[in-house]
């Protein structure tokens, strides 16, 4: 007989197993795994009571709170599948996602109601739910948790079922939808059992956003199926999430190189009890090494780990006792999955320091994007080998190292420039708080290398001062020949600064390139 490795299952096996252990705290306020899995099996209750059943898909449209999980998991009692929206999105953008997944439910929390109320007529939902409090037109998730009793057994799902769809930022054309099952989680969350320790004594401070990969299945999802203890936070706040680190004794979590940065730049930051933590991981985007130095210094090992929405998200992890002598790289794939790196014709590339598009294969590769048959067929190969869209190389020891996506390539003159390799050294810059690099055309050379810098207040900088400082660790082609000075980078929810936008901004403003 096959378990039940389904996500509503799971989860309620951890609960019949350490009932008492602190399971969720949010705002101060601390449940026990029995009164969470309570909380989840009476509102699996309430949703099926309102006419979801296995299949259907709900979604969620809010801020981080206990509301999103219980619907989470919720939803997987019932065999229903769970779609989180990205509340930085606008009314168009959700209008089209959620008709694309064909949504029966939706919870949406006070605060994003008004984006949805004009909308309302060109939805599917059958069903309208607030995530905390009751009004005009929206019963409430508190309210339907009162109401029910709890569900009496959850549906058995199988290991290929869908679980989550997971729309993709859309930063370039529309939004895709990520089907990950029940078995891409549960094997995602086994290989990072196996990267690194994960323990039941384990405190992890969740503050990314839980409709992004990163947030809601690096450290959170894992840290409950050992029996440990989550820590949320609405949103990203520097200054308590330094205070909570002490305050609850974290021992992991999950950031982006931006939280890192903005945590590192807060006046409280030196001063800080952070002595708890033994290990953050970081993903999203190549760490600067000048960051990670920083947190060594510390003590603090950030640990990259390389993954994407449609790898559930682990592709590869840099384990502690690997932090330091492997500065900068991604690490190793875990056990249960498998990288290689191959050319333009997808002809596997084996020679250390030879870059290559990263591809991947294993329990935790999406099933496909929702309703799209082509751009799944574009992404996962015959072999099912996964595109990333990603370059990287391996240095001899077989760690991989990621040099950029493939679309930020900057090629100047006939030659490969990588752009965090640039914005690495830059970084380093005394005036510069943050750095991005992209290329913009370029008649002579195509492409020209041009840096777009957030600096320090107080800071001032001019490009021959920039090339200057580079000139000794940079060859000369990958110096930047324009930069243009932002008061801060524009970012996605996940932290990923948008190259997209910097191009368009400097390329309509047509300067010369120097």
């Amino acid at each position: 007989m096959t378990p039940d490795i389904g996500l509503g299952n799971w989860l309620y096996q951890r609960a019949l197993r350490t009932p008492g252990r602190a399971a969720l705290t949010f705002e101060g306020t601390t449940w026990i795994y029995a009164a969470l899995q309570e909380r989840i099996d009476r509102l699996a209750s309430g949703l099926r009571a309102n006419g979801v059943c296995q299949g259907d898909r709900v979604g969620f449209l809010g801020f981080n709170q206990p509301a999103f999980l219980e619907t989470l998991f919720a939803a997987a009692r019932l065999g229903a599948i769970f779609v989180p929206l990205n509340f930085r999105l606008s009314a168009p953008e959700l209008e089209y996602i959620i008709n694309n997944a064909g949504l029966h439910t939706l919870v949406v929390d006070t605060p994003h109601q008004p984006i949805i109320d004009p909308i309302r007529a060109a939805l599917p939902c059958r069903r309208y739910l607030s995530a905390d409090r009751a009004s005009d037109g929206w019963p409430s998730i508190p309210d339907l948790i009162a109401s029910h009793d709890p569900l009496k057994a959850g549906v058995a799902v199988a290991e290929d079922e869908v679980a989550v769809i997971m729309f993709t930022s859309g930063t370039t054309g529309r939004p895709k939808g990520a089907m990950l099952t029940h078995g891409n989680i549960w094997w995602n969350n086994v290989n990072v059992l196996h990267a690194y320790d994960v323990l039941e004594s384990d405190v992890s401070l969740l503050v990314a956003p839980l409709f992004h990969i990163g947030g809601l299945n690096v450290n959170s999802l894992v840290i409950w199926q050992k029996g440990g203890h989550v820590v949320l936070h609405r949103g990203f706040d520097p200054t308590r999430c330094l205070a909570d680190v002490g305050t609850y004794q974290v021992t992991t979590m999950f950031a982006v190189p931006a939280m890192l940065l903005f945590l590192s730049q807060h006046p409280e930051f030196a001063s800080a009890n952070l002595s708890s933590l033994k290990t953050i991981v970081c993903g999203g985007a190549p760490v600067p090494e000048p960051l990670m130095r920083l947190y060594a210094s510390r003590g603090i090992p950030i640990n990259q780990g390389y993954g994407l929405t449609e790898t559930a998200p682990i592709v590869t992890f840099l384990a502690p006792e690997w932090a330091m002598s492997k500065l900068g790289s991604a690490g190793k794939p875990p056990m249960f999955s498998e990288v290689k790196l191959v050319d333009a014709n997808g002809k596997d590339i084996s020679k250390p320091r030879v870059n290559g598009e990263v591809v991947t294969r294993g329990p935790n590769i999406m099933k496909g994007y929702w309703n799209n048959p082509e751009a799944t067929a574009a992404a996962i190969d015959t072999e099912g080998w996964f595109h990333t869209g990603d370059v990287g190389y391996c240095d001899e020891d077989g760690f991989l190292y990621i040099a950029d996506r493939l679309k930020d390539m900057v090629i100047t003159g006939g030659e490969n420039v990588y752009p965090a390799e640039v914005e690495s050294v830059l970084y380093d810059h005394p005036a510069i708080a943050e750095i991005a690099v992209i290329g913009l055309p370029d008649a002579q050379w195509g492409e020209a290398v041009v840096a777009v810098a957030a600096l320090k207040p107080g800071a001032g900088l001019e490009l021959e001062e920039l090339r200057v400082f580079a000139t000794d660790r940079l060859a000369r082609f990958k110096l930047p020949r324009r930069l243009e000075v932002v008061a801060a980078l524009p970012r996605n929810p996940a932290g990923k600064v948008l190259k997209y936008e910097l191009r368009a901004l400097f390329a309509a403003a047509d300067r010369p390139i120097g």
